[in-house]
């Protein structure tokens, strides 16, 4: 389990990046861009992937580019959830996302719709609702942003998870997936900063760069320690999902609630408090 606590720990981490962008002058889009460079050379060197895995037939192509525009574009909405919601709703609401990738394993991927995970995703549903309603929560001139983006993350997050299964459906191996959507979501970043740029909003900076090293260091560690976290305990998918899961929203409720002082209504706090059996629940057989 100590690389399920490893993934848990980058994962929130990298929350506390982006809440830490704007202290720390740190342009966020530029910051995913060049994650995606870390994250597509660590792929390349440790999961020893090439390319190669991308020219057999059958490769779903239209699902690979939609997730290479919306990997960047959903990190892009997580930034600004941290930034106006807040860690342990941003985080959570990430989580909760599966219930979306769960229900689309029913209709499109022909799974069993079992009473448990029905359960698991009416109380999701249910703590997702508590966790965006802002009444009494708003941050002055928030205004609609604390419950958008989060809610832009669990359906984004979703999304991806939906294609992601599409891919691995293919039988394109992990490796050269993982490094093609990463190529394919650095392309997409780097486009939309030089689009910036152009316009002169933004410039180029090694500040930016190396905050963009140090998140695509995290977000690359919580991929390659959940992976490896699978990899240990083969017979135990649903221990490893499960721990995942109720870890990211324990720890960043800690995180949030303690170090950034975090308003949670009491609504809200009950919305983070059902997240854990409704992920129980959606990862029983």
């Amino acid at each position: 389990m100590s690389f399920v606590l490893l993934s848990v720990i980058c994962s929130v981490l990298v929350s506390v990046l982006l809440k830490l962008t704007r202290a720390w002058r740190i342009d966020v889009g530029q910051a995913i861009a060049w994650n995606y460079v870390v994250d597509g050379a660590l792929t390349a060197a440790l999961l020893r992937s090439q390319l190669d895995g991308l020219r057999e037939t059958g490769v779903p192509w239209l699902a690979l580019l939609a997730l290479g525009v919306l990997l960047p574009t959903i990190f892009l909405a997580l930034a600004a959830a941290v930034r106006h919601a807040g860690i342990v709703r941003s985080d959570a609401a990430q989580r909760l996302s599966l219930v979306l990738s769960l229900l689309a394993a029913f209709l499109l991927f022909g799974e069993q719709l079992t009473l448990a995970k029905t359960a698991g995703m009416t109380v999701g549903l249910a703590a997702l609702l508590c966790m965006v309603w802002r009444a009494g929560v708003s941050a002055p001139g928030a205004g609609a942003a604390t419950w958008f983006y989060p809610l832009l993350v669990f359906a984004g997050f979703g999304t991806i998870d939906i294609l992601l299964k599409r891919v691995a459906a293919a039988g394109v191996p992990l490796g050269a997936s993982l490094l093609g959507m990463f190529t394919l979501a650095m392309l997409v970043a780097f486009a939309m900063q030089g689009w910036r740029r152009a316009r002169g909003s933004t410039r180029f900076t090694l500040r930016n760069a190396v905050g963009g090293l140090l998140l695509g260091l995290l977000n690359f560690g919580n991929i390659l320690f959940y992976l490896r976290g699978h990899q240990a305990l083969p017979q135990h998918p649903a221990l490893v999902f499960t721990s995942m899961n109720i870890g990211v929203v324990a720890l960043s409720a800690v995180v949030g609630l303690l170090l950034f002082r975090e308003r949670l209504s009491a609504l809200n706090l009950a919305g983070v408090a059902l997240v854990v059996p409704a992920i129980a629940l959606l990862a029983a057989s």
